[in-house]
């Protein structure tokens, strides 16, 4: 299945680089672009890419706006947004994510992590440039009081696979080291963020995190 991508940037440059990274990548194919965050959600939501490369500063509609149109709470079918931008301030890098966003890149990153990061949307996972992840991790890890972890509605099995997804492992690496089938993985997995009100994995980790069962 070839993944068809959707580039939104204001820079002409910035998108015609990440075609030809993307193009060149066999598997992926980029089918349109947009030049500002309107035309970004209109082409989306008229495509229906597999993945929205999505940058915050654009005209008409800036793209952390444009991402909850897209993948925020209360979208009936979201769709894989990922935000890749100049811009890793922590409260871009909050506010992306929590509108939806599967993943955060910085424009720095080396271009392989943009193809990674792309096969990871696909997949449901999630990849945050590393550069920014220890600031994230530390930010929700101050938010939690360990309260909710008494409370919480998770099985023992559902809260190993919720802690793994937090750590940033992959369905299988945590079928691996639970030694449990890949599917049995998805079913805890689908299961817990049911109960948590989670709707990809990047909302399970911040979940974890903020609850404080992550330190």
């Amino acid at each position: 299945m070839t993944i068809r991508v959707l580039v939104a940037d204001d820079q002409t440059l910035v998108r015609t680089g990440f075609r030809l990274i993307l193009d060149a990548e066999p598997g992926i194919t980029v089918i349109s672009e947009a030049a500002d965050g309107e035309s970004a959600v209109r082409l989306a939501r008229q495509l229906r890419p597999d993945v929205t490369l999505m940058d915050i500063r654009m005209p008409k509609l800036d793209g952390l706006r444009a991402t909850e149109l897209l993948a925020g709470p209360g979208v009936e079918d979201p769709l894989r947004v990922l935000v890749v931008t100049t811009y890793d301030v922590d409260e871009n890098v909050y506010t992306a994510l929590l509108a939806g966003a599967c993943g955060f890149l910085v424009k720095d990153a080396r271009p392989r992590l943009l193809v990674e990061a792309v096969h990871a949307a696909v997949r449901g996972e999630s990849l945050v440039s590393p550069a920014v992840m220890v600031r994230l991790l530390a930010h929700f890890t101050r938010g939690g009081t360990g309260r909710e972890q008494r409370e919480s509605p998770l099985t023992g099995r559902e809260l190993d696979v919720v802690l793994a997804v937090a750590r940033g492992w992959t369905n299988a690496e945590i079928a691996d080291r639970l030694r449990v089938s890949l599917s049995t993985v998805k079913s805890h997995l689908a299961h817990a963020q049911e109960k948590i009100g989670a709707r990809n994995r990047t909302e399970t980790a911040i979940w974890a995190w903020r609850t404080g069962l992550l330190r």
